[in-house]
């Protein structure tokens, strides 16, 4: 019995490693194999996990820089390039600041703009942008991946995909979106297209594609595109 159990163990352990997952589709009872995906690498796709205490705002910015822009940075790459020009003692105690993430951003040959929206224009922000959330006293950089009527998708390098109502989100939120814009941007990126949460019933409509015109108001140029 013991040797059995043991025997099903390996097999599921082999099956979690290869994540694909064996389906008889075929006539005849040929296995398909599809594959899966665990809830927490499900939570955490496309996202620069945080892995220091005041590092919310690399990791934040490493997402954009690496779904946006296809840049080939993480989290370390980030925190050693702001660092050239941060204050370090600051940055030990209260972690970056968005005009830590500017200095960088524009070391690496991008422009940073930040806007002050009102909430009702949350839905008119058509590229994932860093903001800054104070959730349990605790200020925290994420990325907003978009938002409609009801929720706003939120990136977040510790929890992951989060889902928001907006009234909640608001609450929390200082008002202010941190946008990065510069060449190579992919309109198409994967954090413009949240992963529903898993207990959704109904799929929201498909989202719609973003006109040169609408990125032109959040600072990019017509030669961005090309």
């Amino acid at each position: 019995m013991r040797a059995m159990a043991l025997s099903l163990l390996l097999c599921m352990a082999c099956v979690a490693e290869a994540a694909q997952m064996p389906v008889a589709a075929l006539p005849g009872g040929m296995l398909v194999f599809k594959p899966v995906q665990s809830v927490r690498e499900r939570k955490f796709s496309d996202i620069v996990e945080q892995k220091t205490d005041f590092s919310c705002g690399a990791a934040a910015l490493a997402t954009v820089l690496r779904q946006a822009y296809w840049l080939d940075v993480d989290e370390e790459h980030v925190i050693k390039g702001m660092l050239v020009n941060a204050d370090q003692n600051l940055v030990r105690t209260q972690g970056f600041s968005m005009l830590d993430m500017k200095r960088y951003v524009e070391t690496i040959g991008m422009r940073a703009r930040g806007y002050r929206i009102p909430p009702e224009k949350l839905e008119a922000v058509t590229i994932p942008v860093v903001v800054l959330m104070e959730i349990r006293g605790y200020k925290h950089f994420v990325v907003l991946q978009r938002a409609d009527k009801q929720w706003v998708y939120i990136a977040d390098p510790v929890l992951g995909h989060k889902r928001y109502a907006q009234e909640d989100f608001v609450k929390g939120w200082n008002g202010i979106v941190f946008a990065i814009v510069g060449p190579g941007y992919d309109k198409t990126n994967a954090l413009r297209s949240p992963p529903q949460p898993l207990t959704a019933r109904n799929k929201l409509d498909g989202f719609n594609p973003v006109r040169d015109a609408e990125l032109m108001d959040f600072g990019f140029i017509q030669s961005d595109f090309f």
